[in-house]
């Protein structure tokens, strides 16, 4: 049996528009404690250029520059049994998923999410169907707050793993990100 593996906690900023999820830490991510680790990912780069910021080289200015931007950045799973860093040798009956409703209700600001790639999609519709039934979703975050419009897409996944799309490919569908943000970066 593949041993338990425990996910990193979100990264949320003071307002976020936007939520990117992920669908568990590849091996890589997981040693050093730190998302999109592993070197080939694209994730980083992709970021610094849809915000058309330079990337920063380390990894605690990479998550300020997100929440600056209003990104927030988590996983669906928040553990399960796992061999490698695939997303196809995930456990199903393992997962125990991360408690996004509660993140989305603690954040009105949120105006999207993407899934980074098919499988955190897969896994969120998975745990979460209740909250995408209708579309518009429509989340009362508290009894104060007015009622939150989410809108959900997937973009295609960052991972070395997919290499059926080229950056600019991959570029051009994360470029979407911008307009739900404050301040969109230019095209």
């Amino acid at each position: 049996m593949p041993e338990l593996l425990r996910g990193l906690a979100p990264v949320v900023g003071r307002a976020p528009r936007v939520l990117i999820l992920g669908s568990m830490p590849g091996a890589a991510s997981l040693s050093e404690q730190r998302y999109y680790a592993h070197p080939a990912n694209l994730f980083w780069p992709l970021m610094a250029d849809v915000l058309c910021e330079p990337l920063p080289a380390e990894y605690a200015e990479r998550l300020e520059m997100l929440k600056r931007r209003g990104i927030a950045l988590w996983d669906v799973v928040g553990e399960c049994r796992r061999s490698g860093s695939l997303d196809s040798a995930i456990v199903a009956s393992s997962v125990v998923s991360n408690d996004i409703p509660a993140l989305v209700s603690r954040c009105p600001s949120l105006r999207a999410v993407f899934f980074n790639g098919a499988t955190a999609e897969r896994l969120f519709l998975r745990h979460f169907k209740t909250l995408v039934q209708e579309a518009p979703v429509q989340i009362a975050p508290t009894p104060t707050a007015t009622i939150q419009t989410l809108c959900y897409d997937r973009l295609p996944s960052t991972s070395p793993a997919n290499a059926s799309q080229s950056r600019a490919l991959k570029r051009a569908a994360w470029a979407s990100i911008g307009s739900f943000l404050d301040d969109p970066a230019p095209n």
